[in-house]
């Protein structure tokens, strides 16, 4: 007998880093994602193996259904032989049979673009376990849990940690203005972690204005015109930079470009969003950014 589990990717539309601290966010599915194929065997070993978005396999690795050991120290088998403890732990019925598994993941998308790599294989390995997602994500590799909560709901919403626990509102966008919106990946992967230390720093010293980015939040998400998304996003960027200590993207890279520019989740990284016509792209295919997602391309 084989599972499927097919998780979406995300991305954080505002609240980058302050989502953290309680803000409330905007996040969507995209049309990528993550499979992870599951079919029993009768080695009593669970046989890993994950392919890219050209069927490529990327990584692979055996282990021992007894006690999830590997032989090596890969750093990747490491993660995961946590992520399956974890699950374990969380349900002491998951992997306890005496049969074996083949797993295989599959992504649609590179894994540089910072869709959520993690968060996908961390939501579908919680189905398949039968455990609460955002345990699994917290007791594995942190965070706020606004991707896994795309991943579950597949729908856009309004994410939030009220008392440290996640709430997450799913919406409708009723945005008539998405041919106007594009997603160009500045062809490097950004830290997370880095990116979050960095706010955690400086947000130690400064007072933040926590309701300023939740209305900021749902302003844009209630959002009816073009010129008014704008304000927003460019509103949001700025205050963002202030307290992060850098520039914003628009400033940094691409001052001259006519749209507005967004950073999304951590800075300097993966996809920035912007506005503008088609034609308007150029401007990045002439600097050599050359992935570009209309809107209505990217999400779900």
């Amino acid at each position: 007998m084989t599972k499927n589990f097919h998780s979406p990717g995300k991305l954080l539309l505002t609240g980058e880093y302050v989502v953290l601290d309680g803000a409330k966010a905007l996040a969507i599915p995209t049309s990528y994602g993550q499979t992870l194929k599951v079919s029993r065997t009768n080695k009593n070993i669970i046989e890993w193996k994950s392919l890219d978005e050209n069927g490529t396999v990327w990584y692979q690795e055996t282990f021992s259904t007894k006690d999830l050991d590997y032989k090596g120290n890969n750093p990747i088998s490491e993660t995961l032989q946590n992520i399956l403890r974890k699950a374990k732990d969380l349900n002491p019925e998951f992997l306890s049979t005496k049969h074996g598994y083949n797993v295989e993941t599959a992504l649609d998308f590179p894994r540089s673009w910072g869709l959520g790599t993690s968060s996908t294989l961390i939501h579908s390995i919680a189905q398949w376990a039968k455990i609460d997602s955002y345990t699994l994500l917290s007791e594995s590799f942190g965070g706020s849990g606004y991707d896994v909560a795309v991943a579950q709901y597949k729908t856009p919403l309004i994410y939030t940690l009220e008392q440290g626990q996640p709430k997450a509102m799913p919406i409708a966008l009723s945005w008539d203005f998405t041919d106007k919106i594009f997603f160009v990946h500045l062809n490097q992967k950004q830290d997370s972690k880095e990116g979050i230390a960095r706010y955690q720093n400086a947000s130690a010293k400064k007072s933040i204005d926590l309701t300023l980015f939740s209305k900021m939040t749902l302003e844009l998400s209630e959002c009816k015109t073009l010129s008014k998304f704008i304000t927003l996003i460019e509103r949001h960027e700025t205050a963002i930079a202030s307290i992060i200590d850098l520039p914003t993207i628009k400033d940094f890279l691409f001052s001259d470009y006519p749209g507005a520019i967004k950073s999304l989740g951590a800075w300097g990284g993966d996809f920035i969003m912007v506005t503008g016509e088609a034609d308007d792209l150029d401007y990045f295919k002439k600097r050599g950014y050359k992935t570009i997602i209309p809107f209505n391309n990217m999400i779900a």
